[in-house]
């Protein structure tokens, strides 16, 4: 197994260092997602979802440096949630920077998560940077539990589909909080 993923990680960090976008399974549901500055390959996964540019998209983080990177300023209860948090979380925090402005929320947010997972913590410490993840369907379809829901138009639309964990039943997307710099705190999904 362990070879297999790092055979996984290499594969999808060429993918994504050509600014090619990959399928991969996270700690919640599979995502679609390439390297978070750049701005091609996230206009490639909004062009694949047949999304909107001006509904944002997450990023997975694999730290606290990674974070730091991204925000100067992240409030005292983002590390607490972190923390605390049982189930995957995603924070809505202001003012990101160092990531393409296409991911930028119009109010000048940016959802992260943190992951724990191994494939997605591996492959960002191999990046050096942040991941784009956001679910595998077509924008406003449901979000599939498990590989074989994926549309085959997801899969052929992206560069690169990781091998691992396809036969995985997904657990439910993560909780969302949006946290703002004058401490305003906000649950957006359960």
């Amino acid at each position: 197994m362990t070879n297999d993923i790092n055979t996984e990680i290499q594969k999808a960090y060429e993918v994504i260092q050509n600014g090619g976008i990959i399928l991969y399974p996270t700690d919640t549901v599979w995502g679609i997602g390439c390297d978070a500055t750049n701005a091609e390959a996230v206009a490639k996964i909004y062009a694949l979802k047949k999304r909107e540019e001006s509904k944002s998209m997450i990023v997975l983080m694999n730290g606290e440096k990674m974070m730091y990177n991204v925000f100067k300023d992240i409030p005292d209860v983002a590390w607490e949630i972190i923390d605390l948090s049982e189930k995957p979380t995603t924070l809505i925090l202001d003012n990101p920077k160092n990531v393409a402005p296409n991911i930028i929320a119009e109010d000048k947010t940016l959802g992260i998560r943190i992951v724990k997972e191994p494939f997605c913590f591996k492959l960002m410490e191999r990046m050096k940077k942040p991941l784009v993840s956001t679910s595998a369907n077509i924008s406003g379809m449901f979000a599939p539990k498990s590989f074989k829901e994926i549309d085959p138009e997801i899969i052929k639309g992206v560069d690169y589909v990781v091998n691992l964990h396809q036969d995985k039943i997904c657990k439910n997307p993560s909780t969302i909080i949006k946290l703002s710099l004058d401490n305003q705190v906000k649950i957006i999904r359960k």
